[in-house]
């Protein structure tokens, strides 16, 4: 790369980049023309000033920039001047983009991927793109960057020894509910992505059937109003009705406490007496023999036991 005086630069009328160059702190760098292949670019999850130096040379050297929706890749590429050639791809329009952007490979072409934020295919359309362009022969190539998904580990104060991805959770609560007891049984920290306006649902949820874990809240990673919040996951339920709802959510959860899979005495007493609040001693057994690794005649001793303390203590309430 080697630096110019500062220009504008705009593509021309065919569409091909006028200059491959981009600019970082008011000084314009040339790049090289990218080398064919599909070039898997991460891209910032918020704070445009986490791109990385590779990156921007990548996307003012490929032919073409793949992305899920231009008019946010643009004012990735607008904020470091780089002249491309966008062309939408996403979930929506897959089926009809994929077969030209494999063409325009196998006619030598160097072609960026992107998605909105973070690294491709990360919960973002690519993986039938990438796989077909891997069976064709075309060279593959992953530039590293931002990740929520690992931001998030980071900062939650949680083990990252081991972890389980998730996504994005189901959004109907039979579902949702569901998926969540088979991931109560995974020995790692999970990690998940959920809109704002599920986020409430989904943390009750999380603390009836995951009970007393440690978790943490993560809300617009690396942006102006980022936000975490860490506590047990009871105590998180119970914050968020007074959570902000706007932005995106990453939800960091703590191992079960036992890598055996056998579930903690404080998280089963703390699922028991969610499930009491909701159902039967026999649904709440049920359930709990389901998640918690416990034989079902110590659940069910267990459960007798704390609903007999709730009774007594809503006696003496009355007297």
């Amino acid at each position: 790369m080697r630096a110019k005086p500062a220009s504008t630069n705009m593509p021309e009328a065919l569409g091909e980049p006028a200059s491959r160059t981009f600019s970082v702190a008011g000084h314009l760098l040339t790049a090289p023309k990218a080398v064919p292949g599909l070039h898997l670019v991460s891209t910032p999850i918020g704070n445009l000033g986490d791109i990385t130096l590779r990156a921007l040379e990548t996307l003012a050297g490929v032919d073409i920039i793949a992305c899920e929706d231009t008019r946010i890749t643009r004012r990735l590429t607008e904020r470091y001047g780089i002249a491309a050639l966008l062309k939408p791809y996403h979930e929506h329009n897959a089926a009809l983009a994929r077969p030209k952007i494999l063409e325009r490979l196998a006619q030598g072409a160097s072609i960026a991927l992107v998605s909105d934020a973070g690294t491709p295919l990360i919960s973002d359309p690519g993986f039938k793109l990438v796989r077909e362009a891997c069976a064709a022969g075309h060279q593959v190539i992953a530039l590293p960057g931002p990740s929520s998904v690992l931001a998030a580990l980071a900062v939650a104060a949680l083990p990252t020894d081991r972890f389980f991805f998730e996504g994005f959770l189901p959004p109907k609560e039979t579902a949702r509910r569901a998926r969540l007891t088979e991931l109560a049984r995974i020995d790692a920290t999970l990690v998940m992505f959920e809109s704002g306006n599920r986020v409430e649902d989904t943390l009750r949820d999380l603390a009836e059937i995951m009970g007393a874990r440690d978790a943490a809240i993560c809300r617009e990673l690396t942006k102006l109003h980022e936000e975490i919040r860490r506590a047990p996951l009871p105590e998180l339920a119970k914050l968020s009705d007074a959570l902000e709802t706007r932005g995106e959510f990453v939800l960091v959860i703590g191992p079960p406490a036992a890598s055996s899979g056998i579930m903690a005495e404080a998280d089963l007493d703390e699922l028991l007496r969610s499930a009491l609040k909701r159902g039967s001693v026999k649904d709440a057994v049920a359930h709990a023999v389901e998640v918690s690794g416990r034989p079902r005649r110590e659940i069910y001793a267990r459960a007798l036991e704390l609903a007999r303390q709730d009774h007594a203590r809503d006696d003496d309430a009355e007297d």
